[in-house]
């Protein structure tokens, strides 16, 4: 028993094997970051179900590799690309997945070197950070920023077209695009616009409507993107 979490091409020479109970250990003190980051991340942010699992196994999942190749420079050349492969197998992410997921490595590459608690703290410090920076930016994500998307004849001149309804019922709007219709006879304008009172949503369309000849208009909660790593 003494000998079956021995390597098979471990020597003396080589490299000693890692005790059950340190390696027990720094696992558990893996997950316990990964769930401290994944909780972290939670806070008021979309995330989907696999990215949260993916928050509390990732760090035990590189501690692992890394007390494996511990003192292997070979071996850790080829993790380390192996590493960047999966970012380029992966769709693109937001900015703050991406620093998670660098969180998450850096903090169980310090579990697999033994430094359990500069992890520890590592992770906490981190954490902080997120969840404050979190917490004075979530009134950008109340719900008062929407798309709206306005169709207009050809004959109107889209530029300034909807500017006095804009000053009268948004605190401010931004043009996202413009998109001729059906053979270049309408354009589609979209804005991304922050309402003064959700309550006159319906008053904003009419008058919209009035402008346009009655055409299609819409007004849609801005969707942040959410994407799966």
């Amino acid at each position: 028993m003494s000998t079956l979490f021995n390597g098979i091409f471990d020597t003396t020479e080589t490299v000693s094997s890692i005790a059950v109970g340190s390696f027990l250990l720094c696992i558990i003190v893996a997950l316990v970051i990964g769930l401290i980051l994944a909780a972290v991340y939670k806070y008021k942010n979309n995330y989907t179900k696999s990215f949260i699992l993916t928050l509390v196994i990732l760090p035990a999942i590189v501690c692992v590799v890394i007390m494996m190749v511990n003192g292997n420079i070979g071996a850790g050349i080829a993790v380390a690309g192996a590493f960047s492969l999966v970012r380029f197998r992966s769709v693109p992410g937001n900015a703050r997945e991406i620093t998670t997921i660098f969180m998450a490595i850096g903090a169980g590459m310090v579990c697999g070197m033994g430094y359990l608690g500069y992890a520890v703290l590592f992770t906490l410090i981190m954490a902080a950070i997120l969840f404050a920076f979190t917490a004075m930016n979530s009134d950008e994500d109340d719900g008062s920023v929407k798309v709206l998307s306005v169709t207009i004849p050809e004959n109107l001149d889209y530029n300034g077209i909807l500017d006095d309804l804009f000053s009268k019922y948004t605190d401010t709007h931004k043009e996202i695009s413009v998109k001729t219709m059906n053979m270049g006879s309408l354009f589609r304008l979209k804005y991304e616009v922050k309402m003064k009172d959700a309550s006159m949503e319906k008053q904003f369309i009419d008058d919209i409507r009035t402008r346009n000849g009655n055409l299609e208009v819409s007004l849609l909660k801005k969707e942040s993107d959410i994407q799966e790593l």
